[in-house]
């Protein structure tokens, strides 16, 4: 993934060589003003969206110049791993007189779509984004932002700009691996069934292919849609549980539902780890308040923040590959037999 370096940022002209028509006629439809046709309307539009386009909303004479922020766009604030990315960008520029501005997309591409449109139009001095999927009009726009670029929090794909993250199919083929050589065979996985969740879909492709290796297949699958809770992870595990009994480890896409699953064993009275193991994935604080710790990966949240940070800030260098992968850690806990 050899991904350019951002172009110019696009100017009133681009759009009306684009169009067809004169810049003063862009800017009164970009702007809502004046008397322009439907036909002149849609016409500007579409060339400014397919271009990737944003007008300045920086008036006057600083109108050619960046401000002192930076926009961090994340999918969730209510997820445990995204304070902890903020806490990593927040650290790094503390001392360089940028300011992290937040925004939120909740997993939908058109929604961050206008949240990049609204903070691409105020010229920040970078752009930190969670994610490597993106509509091509969200491509098209940080293309053309003319500024620094980070997606972060995965490296599989192909970046825009500069990519800092983990390997989420590295992460799942190594966990079962884990799994495997602590002698689990009868494996179920409960997870997010979110279209829009593409690191938690790279993970399960990784961990099935890293048991397909082995012969193994997965026996038992259990999806919700929506956040993550104690309250799912508990219902989640007794439904799995109570439609293939046999099952002898449960792999969780993510934390939260996993220390559900892991108090609803606890409750049962299962054998952990050697009647049942179980294991999460981030490596979330919450675990440490659990009566058994559930193994799980350390997916480098802060660290991805501060790399992120650094490289907006021109702290550190740009890679000549432009991707800085970090490495997940797997932490073994208390729900995994000694391999």
């Amino acid at each position: 993934m050899n991904a350019p370096r951002p172009r110019r940022p696009l100017t009133l002209r681009d759009v009306s060589e684009a169009s067809g028509v004169s810049e003063m006629t862009v800017s009164r439809v970009l702007r809502n003003r004046g008397d322009v046709s439907a036909a002149t309307r849609e016409k500007v539009l579409t060339a400014a969206k397919m271009l990737g386009y944003v007008p300045n909303k920086i008036a006057g004479g600083l109108a050619s110049q960046r401000v002192n922020l930076v926009a961090v766009v994340i999918p969730s604030l209510s997820n445990l791993v995204f304070p902890d990315v903020l806490g990593g960008v927040s650290a790094e520029l503390d001392d360089t007189g940028l300011q992290p501005v937040i925004g939120v997309t909740n997993y939908s591409p058109a929604r961050e779509e206008m949240v990049l449109y609204d903070m691409l139009s105020w010229r920040p001095s970078g752009v930190i984004l969670a994610g490597l999927e993106h509509s091509k009009a969200s491509r098209a726009m940080l293309a053309n932002s003319g500024i620094p670029v980070v997606e972060i929090m995965d490296v599989d794909g192909e970046g825009i700009d500069t990519v800092v993250g983990i390997s989420h199919r590295r992460a799942g083929r190594e966990m079962a691996a884990r799994i495997l050589a602590a002698d689990y065979r009868r494996i179920g996985f409960v997870g997010t069934h979110m279209p829009e969740d593409h690191r938690a879909r790279k993970r399960l492709a990784g961990f099935e292919e890293g048991l397909a290796e082995a012969g193994v297949t997965l026996e038992a699958r259990e999806y919700y849609q929506g956040g993550s809770s104690l309250l799912k992870g508990r219902e989640l595990t007794e439904r799995i549980l109570t439609r293939a009994p046999d099952l002898d480890f449960l792999y969780f896409s993510n934390d939260m539902i996993g220390a559900g699953g892991l108090l609803h064993c606890i409750d049962k009275g299962y054998d952990i780890p050697n009647r049942i193991g179980l294991a999460g994935f981030n490596g979330v604080d919450l675990l440490d308040g659990l009566p058994v710790r559930l193994a799980t990966t350390d997916a480098r949240r802060i660290d991805i923040g501060r790399r992120a940070a650094r490289l907006v800030a021109g702290k550190d260098p740009i890679p000549e590959d432009r991707i800085v992968a970090l490495t997940p850690t797997f932490l073994p806990g208390d729900t995994i037999r000694n391999g």
